[in-house]
């Protein structure tokens, strides 16, 4: 969500703009279905984060205890663990949580801020849509080939970068539009 705004007012009329009012509303919308879905990604990962621990428990118990070695676990973990990080690192684009140099930026001008912040979100706009095409090519190449022990497409290995980039991409927009209202991006476990 986006921190309180006032209703758009016509600079000419100094009356409540309609078409100003429902762009607002839209980018209202656009940032509250941000939020829940983010929420959502967050969920899935905490779920995906106790089936990879019971998926390695089993592995573990199998192994030591009932000297059998549940093979299939092994291959689960693994993609368990792409999927929780690749949702995980898309809610950290949404919630500013990943690397930057607030430092230079708190060094410049207001307006030069804001330009850079949006250069940066930019940036990180561009590398989740790179991320998404080049998974999803990489997802579709590989789709007729089987993971072992699970019996399903390799393409899945791919598609939760592919999923991510594509979630990036729309958490950087929301960023942007952000900045250009003067807003702020609320983080959605708030």
């Amino acid at each position: 969500m986006l921190a309180h705004s006032t209703p758009p007012v016509s600079p000419v009329t100094g009356q409540l703009d309609p078409g100003r009012w429902a762009t607002s509303r839209f980018l209202n919308g656009f940032t509250a279905a941000c939020a829940v879905l983010a929420r959502l990604c967050m969920w899935i990962s905490v779920a995906g984060l106790v089936l990879l621990i019971a998926a390695v428990a089993f592995q573990i118990f199998g192994r030591h205890v009932l000297n059998n070695t549940p093979t299939w676990a092994e291959s689960l973990s693994l993609l368990l663990v792409l999927y929780v990080t690749m949702l995980g690192a898309a809610v950290g684009v949404r919630d500013a949580g990943h690397i930057g140099f607030e430092v230079v930026i708190a060094a410049l001008h207001e307006s030069a801020q804001r330009r850079m912040q949006i250069l940066i979100h930019l940036l990180v706009l561009i590398f989740g849509a790179l991320m998404a095409w080049n998974c999803a090519v990489l997802a579709e190449s590989v789709h007729e080939y089987a993971m072992p022990n699970l019996g399903i497409s390799e393409g899945w290995k791919y598609a939760p970068a592919a999923l991510s980039g594509v979630l990036i991409v729309i958490f950087s927009i929301e960023h942007i539009v952000a900045i250009l209202r003067h807003q702020k991006v609320v983080p959605a476990w708030h």
